[in-house]
């Protein structure tokens, strides 16, 4: 590989895994007043395979007069990269709870080490180990949503729109209220390699392969027919990749009476898709209102 385009994919796996403490400005505030908001959640972690990267963590409240939601995030770094830690937000954890919602956020194992079918795996894995524990954590099954961030809108938009995956874990499209697809750009991933430059070509070659059958059939755009999950909330920034995916995803989506909306906020490039993982719950970031408006709306059903 030249070495410059090494040293490139390089920074950006760095800057998709960096913590929020490694930028300036409003990245670097605390969640101060939403941990406080939330003191009452706790927090276990929990094993839903035999490896180190087959755990997650999920956050509970007391329980009330019902169960409750459940919002799932998957997270993100080029399939190849990033943790449940590292490549979160530092706000949904606390945000979430504080609304009552119990939140958890995943390992999975990686590539190249496994492929992306197994990512899918893991994570439908993942979901079926909280559901089989919903009275002991007091989860409702019925209300469950799947978010992800990039690599991991990619993957919770998948398990959304092919029911392949859900299945062969006992589980269904029923088992779903809801996707979040937060500023993901490969929902169609020959378009994707056909669009991008040699840097994330490279990284969709070695993540998707190169048979044509094969990306096709991870793409969520190319499984959107009928039947999906029942809702979906597409989140991006101003990247022209990003904006050309969601717009073509919600289309097919629509296409297949799936309730689909969206939330288009500012920033570009790659700080902007960082930013609005990041900032996700910080109650002076946009695209919070939104995800709360839509969730609270999916929850009530």
């Amino acid at each position: 590989m030249d070495r410059k385009w090494q040293v490139s994919g390089l920074v950006l796996a760095a800057l998709l895994v960096l913590p929020v403490a490694s930028f300036g400005g409003g990245w670097l505030r605390a969640p101060l007043s939403e941990t406080a908001a939330s003191s009452a959640a706790v927090r276990q972690t929990l094993a839903y395979g035999s490896l180190p990267t087959q755990q997650l963590d999920i956050w509970t409240v007391p329980a009330g007069d019902r169960p409750a939601p459940l919002v799932m995030f998957v997270h993100g770094g080029a399939w190849m990269y990033g943790n449940r830690t590292a490549a979160a937000s530092r706000w949904l954890p606390a945000h979430l709870t504080r609304q009552g919602y119990a939140y958890a956020s995943i390992d999975y194992r990686l590539v190249p080490d496994v492929t992306v079918e197994a990512q899918v795996e893991d994570v439908v894995q993942a979901l079926e180990a909280l559901l089989d524990r919903a009275t002991e954590l007091g989860i409702d099954r019925g209300r469950v949503v799947l978010m992800g961030h990039s690599a991991g809108a990619h993957l919770a938009a998948l398990v959304g729109t092919d029911e392949r995956y859900l299945k062969a874990a006992g589980l269904s499209f029923a088992d779903l209220s809801g996707v979040i697809a937060n500023d993901g750009a490969a929902y169609d991933v020959p378009a994707q390699m056909r669009e991008h430059g040699r840097i994330m070509q490279r990284t969709y070659a070695t993540v998707f392969g190169n048979d044509p059958a094969r990306q096709r059939a991870l793409s969520p755009t190319y499984n959107a027919a009928a039947p999906n999950a029942r809702a979906f909330l597409l989140l991006h920034v101003e990247r022209p990749d990003g904006v050309r995916q969601a717009d073509a995803l919600g289309r097919a989506l629509a296409a297949a009476g799936t309730a689909v909306e969206y939330g288009r906020f500012s920033g570009k490039g790659l700080l902007g898709h960082i930013e609005i993982n990041r900032k996700l719950g910080d109650p002076d970031h946009a695209a919070t209102a939104v995800m709360d408006a839509w969730l609270r709306k999916i929850f009530a059903k």
